[in-house]
């Protein structure tokens, strides 16, 4: 089989950098929305929960941007073996981006509700959970954007704390709604902005698994550090709660 020429795979290169850069600059809509959401509960300040709400759209667009390059590319260059896994990674990728903008636009309604009511309740727990998904959701972001499978390594291994401090939380907030039957309607948005916290984790985990599959070719083990005791109560729970 003939080598492409030099000219065409330089342009496939680029179109492969820009098809990342695009991914970044879609998570950095993401990422600023759950900084935002997560501002606006522990400030209480409806004016940033109303925009990350009516910003939620923006990020849907960038999405589908993302997605007509990307099937353009499919389309056109016709990729095989490594590039093909990058283009198609690329499109999880963005799914994933996607989905931890609707959880982020959650926790912003979710915190106007709250904020109505008195709190008789630190909400220091979450404001640490939140560093936490952030500072992974981070991570997994520039691990795309440099196609660095270390990075990755990194944000699989630390969503065991996430979940860790996710139960923590759980058990806190049910202990508040046992003690206190006034408490139960802020500590149920509570244990929801927890749980969308708790997603948001495991949405910045798939993007480095998949950026750790898109630039080894291998994948992480199927067994990841996983700590969340909680599924069955959310089980019934509507989709993006």
């Amino acid at each position: 089989m003939a080598e492409e020429p030099k000219h065409i795979v330089s342009s496939f290169e680029a179109d492969l950098k820009r098809l990342r850069d695009m991914i970044a600059a879609m998570g950095g809509l993401v990422e600023q929305a759950v900084t935002d959401a997560m501002t606006a509960l522990l400030d209480h300040d409806p004016d940033i929960a109303t925009r990350v709400v009516e910003n939620d759209p923006k990020i849907d667009a960038q999405e589908r941007q993302v997605e007509q390059f990307a099937v353009t590319l499919l389309a056109l260059r016709q990729p095989v073996a490594d590039d093909l896994r990058q283009v198609v990674s690329a499109l999880k990728v963005i799914t994933d981006l996607e989905r931890i903008g609707d959880y982020a636009a959650n926790i912003a309604k979710r915190s106007l509700v709250i904020n109505r009511v008195a709190q008789n309740f630190a909400l220091s727990g979450l404001g640490q959970m939140a560093l936490l998904v952030q500072q992974n959701l981070k991570t997994s972001i520039d691990a795309v954007g440099e196609a660095d499978p270390q990075k990755a390594i990194a944000v699989w291994r630390a969503d065991q704390v996430v979940d860790d401090l996710y139960n923590t939380i759980f058990r806190e907030l049910i202990t508040y709604m046992m003690e206190d039957a006034r408490s139960i309607s802020a500590c149920a948005h509570l244990l929801f902005i927890a749980k969308n916290l708790e997603r948001i984790g495991d949405h910045a985990t798939n993007i480095a698994e998949l950026t750790y599959y898109a630039v080894t070719g291998q994948s992480l083990p199927d067994f990841r550090p996983k700590g969340d005791l909680t599924s069955a109560y959310f089980h019934a729970a509507p989709s993006g709660q």
